[in-house]
């Protein structure tokens, strides 16, 4: 077996493992047949957007729960965790997704304690996705400069 068709099959085994683990959904497949020769650094271009996005409402987000704060705007956290929910949504990043629903009922109870380690587990997730992504696209160019395709 030639490298590039050894990269390609690592690269199908390692992508099919981010939508088992449930990483990823539909949605991201979706983005992909978005791409093409045209903007072939499509996918790369939205999840950079996605990550920044993420890691300013993460920061916003621990800003706004400050244990030290007398009181705490449930209405602006909903609303920064409602906007990390829709963008990690339209990349199908399906686990930080999911933390978001769960954050937003504690933040609908104004559950103090719920909000704190919905937080944490968000961070977690979203880091945890960061990673898997980058190294998807590290095997992707890898690929590419191997001279190889990607058969969507």
């Amino acid at each position: 077996m030639d490298v590039v068709t050894q990269m390609q099959r690592q690269l199908i085994q390692y992508t099919s493992s981010l939508f088992q683990e449930g990483f990823l959904d539909d949605q991201f497949n979706q983005l992909q047949q978005l791409q093409d020769e045209s903007n072939p650094e499509f996918v790369v271009e939205v999840v950079t957007l996605f990550f920044e996005d993420a890691e300013r409402l993460l920061n916003e987000l621990s800003k706004s729960l400050q244990v030290e704060q007398e009181s705490i705007d449930f209405r602006k956290v909903d609303a920064q965790v409602h906007q990390l929910k829709g963008s990690s949504s339209s990349i199908g990043a399906q686990r930080v997704q999911r933390v978001c629903i769960a954050f937003r009922n504690f933040c609908e109870q104004q559950n103090v304690e719920g909000c704190l380690k919905s937080l944490q587990e968000i961070k977690q997730e979203y880091s945890l996705v960061k990673t898997k992504l980058e190294t998807l696209f590290k095997m992707e160019k890898q690929l590419f400069a191997a001279r190889g395709s990607i058969s969507r």
